[in-house]
């Protein structure tokens, strides 16, 4: 299979993708066990955020299987979840029936402006080129009230890699690619579609992981 160069046959390799991992995916990661200390400690501190500021309506924008919707919602938001991968969500419902969530794009989010306090992009714009990046975020800065919080986490580095080889190792036949981004780029992305930066996180690898990775909180004015 040849990567496709179309923004719509992207979105469709991403989506087929998941598809084909949704399973495994969900079996081998049925909560926080990729996370580090400090990766929950940025999650939480997002959630208390949300919280104190009176709401509690937020926003998994690419839930994948719903493992952190439930920590969200295990720790008292009110989760709504939207992936855009039938089989990603089938796994959610099947081991989470009591989350919301919905087949969406993070490029076309199907709700009103201002109805989240806080939106979770927990990875789930690493497979975003930066034209999609950049509309993606106009999504969640417009589905986000002022004074609502949004965190980005992704793995730290420069341009894109082809993470469909190393599936493709564990028998399942896909294409598709993750783009790294720094802390700068996506400082820079948010700071674009007026999310001001309130804290990052910056890590090295630890474990089986490759790379380093981000995190970024960031507050709507």
């Amino acid at each position: 299979m040849e990567p496709s160069d179309g923004p719509d046959e992207a979105r469709a390799e991403v989506r087929a993708a998941y598809d084909a991992i949704a399973q495994d995916y969900a079996a081998t990661y049925p909560g926080t066990e990729p996370e580090a200390r400090l990766d929950l400690a940025m999650v939480e501190d997002f959630a208390d955020r949300v919280l104190e500021g009176g709401g509690a309506r937020v926003l998994d924008a690419g839930c994948g299987t719903g493992r952190m919707a439930r920590f969200l919602a295990d720790r008292g938001c009110s989760v709504v979840g939207v992936d855009i991968s039938p089989g990603m969500l089938a796994m959610a419902r099947r081991h989470h029936p009591d989350l919301e969530v919905h087949e969406a794009s993070l490029t076309d989010l199907p709700f009103a402006d201002a109805s989240f306090d806080g939106v979770l992009l927990w990875y789930s714009v690493i497979h975003l080129p930066d034209e999609d990046l950049a509309r993606a975020l106009a999504e969640v800065a417009r589905v986000v009230r002022p004074g609502g919080h949004v965190l980005v986490a992704s793995q730290k580095g420069d341009g894109p890699v082809d993470v469909g080889a190393r599936l493709r190792e564990r028998g399942h036949d896909v294409v598709l690619t993750r783009y790294h981004r720094g802390p700068r780029d996506l400082m820079s992305a948010l700071a674009a579609v007026g999310l001001e930066r309130r804290a990052r996180m910056i890590r090295e690898a630890v474990g089986r992981e490759q790379e380093g990775q981000v995190v970024v909180l960031a507050r709507r004015a």
